[in-house]
């Protein structure tokens, strides 16, 4: 994977997951890697702020001996200030990789397109594929595989849940998506992960409720119904997920030994309620800690040199 870009979970075969994966496994069970990036600088690149992307980020390049650089929308101005085309080829010169934080995925495919470094998709407003990783760690160690689990996403069809679905497909995972009319995940991409599922041994439902999807899961995943430039819309939103919160009465449908998954930030009381982020089957700080592991072995593996 030496050198390449990773813009979508899409762009991975399973073998490329599955090393993705273990490589995550080894670095976050042994420690290893502390100088597999010496002498290598990361640019991150976000239009959008955070709290976890960020610092999982920076400390992931720190414990791999490299060097990370932030730079904000408004130190850049990508397609503003300075046109993204420049940006990326003159990026190039000073850094080795580069994690991009968009609104737009155009503006990661051009980063890419122009960069000449790797380039990785750190979210944009069709994918979110760090996170996907990360959550796909956390099933792994809390259900001992990945092939015939069963996972349950309830909610708002948008990055988060386009790439956690393409993940699941190419990791044999059985799906059940259950969204309000009109938040569902885009028919392009329930094409996509539905022809993935098919070739390896995984399953897409489309679920006409949230006690549907849940029935029987291992895994009950949900994530925020307004995201970051989507505000304006939250009256509106609130409304036509009346019904979508994941409570206890939700989660007592899925198996006695289910866990919760939320990628956070986690708005209690709209999307999921108080009782069940903090209670015993919610994993989402696993979840989060794995952020910092799955971009090691992400950051490992396309600007490392060294096999692994």
């Amino acid at each position: 994977m030496f050198g390449r870009d990773l813009l979508s979970i899409a762009d991975l075969s399973p073998d490329e997951l599955e090393r993705i994966l273990q490589t995550a496994l080894s670095l976050k069970r042994d420690g290893g890697g502390a100088s597999l990036l010496a002498g290598k600088t990361l640019a991150m690149v976000f239009e959008k702020p955070s709290l976890r992307t960020r610092v999982s980020f920076d400390v992931a390049m720190q414990e791999l001996g490299g060097h990370a650089v932030y730079l904000s929308q408004a130190e850049v101005g990508l397609g503003q200030r300075e046109p993204v085309a420049d940006v990326a080829r003159v990026l190039a010169r000073y850094v080795d990789v580069i994690a991009a934080r968009t609104y737009e995925h155009q503006t990661l495919l051009e980063l890419a397109r122009h960069a000449g470094v790797p380039v990785i998709n750190a979210l944009s407003d069709e994918e979110h594929p760090c996170q996907a990783l990360a959550d796909l760690l956390t099933v792994l160690e809390h259900c001992g595989t990945l092939r015939g689990v069963r996972l349950a996403y309830v909610g708002d069809g948008f990055n988060v849940a386009a790439s956690l679905a393409e993940a699941a497909a190419l990791a044999g995972v059985s799906l059940a998506l259950a969204s309000p009319a009109g938040y569902s995940l885009p028919e392009g991409t329930l094409r996509l992960v539905d022809r993935l599922a098919s070739e390896n041994g995984g399953r897409i439902d489309v679920c006409a409720s949230p006690a549907e999807a849940v029935a029987g899961a291992d895994v009950v995943y949900t994530d925020v119904w307004t995201s970051m430039g989507q505000e304006d819309s939250y009256a509106e939103r609130k409304e036509a997920f009346a019904g979508y919160t994941v409570s206890a009465e939700l989660m007592a449908r899925a198996k006695p030994t289910a866990i919760f998954m939320h990628d956070l930030p986690a708005h209690r009381g709209d999307e999921v309620t108080e009782d069940v982020i903090e209670g015993g089957q919610s994993v989402v700080f696993d979840q989060a800690e794995n952020r910092l592991h799955a971009q090691k072995a992400i950051l490992a593996l396309v600007a490392s040199e060294t096999a692994l």
